[in-house]
């Protein structure tokens, strides 16, 4: 990737201005910010727009947190993804993530196979999208999903996902989850075989499949990807539930072990914790708990 255009918000921009003073230059016309950090210029424009240029982009967008931002001007699909006819009562094997945009816990991922013949059971019990359930819902559902569905879960504990970061971006990595867990759940199965494949999409399918490069696969030809996909599909909703549940597990077991509340999330309340920890058990400790390179990291040193 040599260039990466996003749209950041003012205090976006002036966090970045903070955090990397003696990189500021002169900035060019219309622009209210040039940066440039070991090879990689950064240019922010008075309308907001923010456009990366060189070497590095992706581990600076993954230390700084902006991932969820990312539209590069050459991958940016026009269409908007979408999927066979009644597809959401087909008989599906659906994938999802949590614990990427949580500095403290686990990544966790999971996959699912709901046949049509479940579909209406999962309804009757109240299976959704995560986000529209409280995580005690969540907590109380997810045994009784496990009960009725076959299902995969996968867990990146911090201290192996700060070491894996060292050499595979964020996206990377979550790619060779998604496929691990949906390869195994699909010879779990067998000789049962889904009708499709549904990953909640996080990348585009072909940098998803570059990611993926040499790695065995589940049929290409019954794979979709589409956002928000536990709102197409029961089977991902019911992974994002299962995966949320052991995201939260994973949470209350470290913080357990490690004697300190460990909140969800990346905002000023788990800078403050960061910092005790940093300050009480240093970076030893928090690597076991925590996905150093969040910008958390560098504003927990600066409190502690």
């Amino acid at each position: 990737m040599n260039s990466l255009t996003l749209t950041l918000s003012p205090e976006q921009v002036s966090a970045l201005e903070a955090k990397y003073p003696s990189y500021v230059e002169s900035p060019p016309p219309h622009a209210v910010l040039r940066l440039k950090i070991d090879g990689l210029t950064i240019t922010a424009y008075q309308s907001g727009k923010v456009l990366f240029q060189g070497k590095g982009i992706e581990s600076f967008i993954q230390k700084n947190q902006l991932e969820s931002l990312m539209e590069t001007s050459e991958e940016k699909s026009k269409d908007t993804p979408s999927l066979p006819k009644d597809f959401s009562s087909w008989s599906v094997m659906g994938s999802d993530e949590v614990g990427n945009g949580a500095y403290f816990g686990p990544l966790t991922v999971a996959s699912a196979y709901v046949s049509k013949e479940n579909i209406p059971l999962l309804k009757k019990m109240g299976v959704k999208d995560s986000k529209d359930l409280t995580d005690e819902q969540i907590r109380a559902l997810v045994p009784k999903i496990k009960e009725v569905i076959p299902y995969k879960l996968l867990t990146l504990w911090p201290e192996k996902y700060n070491e894996v970061q060292q050499v595979k971006n964020l996206n990377e990595m979550k790619a060779l989850l998604h496929n691990q867990a949906l390869r195994l759940l699909s010879e779990k199965i067998m000789p049962e075989s889904p009708e499709g494949y549904l990953i909640d999409q996080f990348c585009k399918p072909e940098l998803y499949y570059r990611y993926l490069k040499g790695q065995p696969l589940v049929d290409k030809n019954k794979t979709y990807f589409i956002t928000k996909g536990e709102s197409h599909h029961i089977a991902v909703a019911a992974a994002s539930m299962i995966a949320r549940c052991a995201f939260l597990d994973g949470l209350d077991s470290l913080s357990t072990e490690f004697g300190y509340k460990l909140p969800s999330g990346a905002g000023s309340n788990v800078d403050q914790i960061a910092a005790k920890i940093l300050k009480h058990n240093g970076m030893d400790t928090l690597r076991k708990v925590a996905k150093l390179h969040f910008a958390n990291t560098e504003k927990a040193k600066r409190m502690k």
